[in-house]
């Protein structure tokens, strides 16, 4: 399977107050077509920084980002992203206008740009409140339209910086399934951010763990575990257990002093 993205020793820089802070150092890895890889890592490790440099918001200082063997170099309709934060929708639109804006602005014709739009609120379940607007929807219905918009563009890559972060336990379950069966009907290549050790496993065909500071790629795992997975099976808690144990080890340093406290099992 060829390779989507490719990342060739990428440092990123910020300057502040106190100078200039590394915010990632040295980072390497692929990502190939179709693939679903999810980044682990605690707060402050440099995961959003790194999905917002793919995505083309943020400057490298050296190394490059290559999708589908081009440099990326700006943002661009090959890559979007879908955020943590639930207010990404146009409010004056409705929620078919939010998504027939997205292929307009992509210059697909009208009577395609229905057709499209229908077809993708229905794979979300969103067909009943196509006329609804961003205020009259809950949480986890405004990403499901954000996902809806997003995949309806065909982007090279979806990127997706902890969606589910600010949703109650139940309705997060409910659309990390729903992710899944999307992902697995129209093949997009996804990268997904997040802190919680069971949604990477749940979700990712790798995950790649990252440390900081400044950050950088610990380990890429792989989750060989058929779907759909169940946290109850000892395959699942093995590798837990793994993936916990590769970010434990940052809380303490050479002398055994703790650094920093690390997400539990949540």
């Amino acid at each position: 399977m060829a390779d989507k993205v490719k990342i060739q020793n990428l440092d990123v820089l910020f300057s502040g107050e106190a100078g200039e802070v590394q915010a990632l150092e040295n980072i390497n890895f692929e990502v190939r077509e179709g693939e679903f890889l999810m980044i682990l890592g605690p707060s402050g490790c440099g995961k959003s920084t790194l999905i917002r440099t793919i995505a083309g918001f943020q400057k490298p200082e050296n190394g490059k980002i290559l999708l589908d063997g081009k440099q990326v170099r700006d943002p661009g309709p090959d890559r979007i992203m879908v955020f943590q934060e639930f207010d990404q929708l146009f409010p004056w639109r409705t929620v078919q206008g939010n998504v027939e804006y997205a292929l307009k602005v992509k210059g697909v014709p009208k009577e395609k740009r229905r057709t499209d739009t229908r077809k993708f609120l229905e794979m979300v379940n969103l067909q009943d409140f196509a006329k609804a607007f961003p205020h009259q929807l809950s949480g986890g219905m405004k990403q499901r339209a954000a996902i809806a918009r997003s995949l309806a563009i065909n982007p090279g890559i979806l990127l997706m910086d902890e969606p589910f972060g600010s949703l109650d336990a139940q309705t997060r379950a409910v659309l990390q399934a729903e992710l899944v069966r999307i992902w697995q009907k129209v093949g997009s290549t996804i990268i997904f951010i997040t802190h919680n050790i069971q949604e990477a496993i749940l979700l990712g065909d790798r995950v790649m763990v990252m440390a900081g500071d400044p950050g950088r790629v610990k380990d890429i795992v792989p989750v060989n575990i058929p779907r759909p997975r169940l946290p109850e099976t000892p395959e699942f808690m093995a590798l837990w257990q793994k993936l916990y144990a590769l970010l434990e080890t940052k809380r303490f340093g050479e002398n055994g002093i703790k650094e920093k406290s690390m997400p539990g099992k949540d």
